[in-house]
């Protein structure tokens, strides 16, 4: 799989500190750079850190973040919308084709030579007979009701920073399930780098 944020707040710690800083009518000790950056003042940061422990987050969401997820399953992807917190688009198999369709395979079955052949041979099952669907015409739509979960899938989301955390919260947990919980490491890797304040790399456990 492969995580990439294509579009955020500029500066989005800063973002949420200015936010609050208006209900406060106080002002930011912050620094600006002249490539656009912002280094966050003590006082900022100090302010940063009592928003989140104060469970202000109002003000969190004034930061958001927009990630191109890939190489995912659609098992995945059905987990990853139930988090209605955020806004999805989905590559849709009611119209682009999945002949010859990437599927994930999970580490169990990978591991195991048995497994492995019986899944890797229903794969190539569903994708012959898919393909039979096509060539007689049968429309997209109604073909996509053969494919599998394990199918491979792509989509944008966009999420503010508030919602992020509890997502995090929710699917870095030791019980979530192993292709989220790894989707959801890599998405916070990537948000450590805007936001590390907000989003500390000892957190992505």
């Amino acid at each position: 799989m492969n995580v990439e944020i294509i579009n955020h707040t500029k500066n989005p710690e800063f973002a949420i500190v200015n936010a609050a800083r208006i209900c406060y009518n106080s002002p930011c000790d912050s620094i600006f750079h002249g490539d656009g950056s912002v280094e966050l003042g003590d006082r900022d940061k100090k302010l940063l850190l009592k928003l989140v422990g104060l469970k202000h987050f109002s003000t969190i969401e004034h930061a958001y973040f927009t990630f191109k997820i890939t190489g995912i399953s659609r098992a995945c992807s059905h987990q990853l919308v139930r988090h209605r917190i955020a806004s999805y688009s989905q590559r849709s198999q009611r119209y682009v084709s999945e002949v010859n369709f990437d599927y994930i395979i999970p580490a169990a079955i990978a591991d195991n030579e048995e497994a492995n052949s019986i899944y890797k041979s229903a794969m190539e099952s569903i994708n012959e007979h898919y393909t039979k669907l096509m060539s007689i015409n049968i429309k997209k739509e109604d073909a996509r009701y053969l494919l599998p979960n394990a199918c491979a899938t792509e989509l944008v989301m966009t999420v503010n920073a508030r919602s992020l955390m509890n997502f995090f919260e929710l699917r870095l947990d030791k019980h979530s399930q192993w292709e989220i919980r790894a989707l959801a490491s890599k998405m916070y890797a990537s948000v450590n780098k805007l936001a590390p304040i907000l989003f500390p790399v000892e957190n992505n456990l």
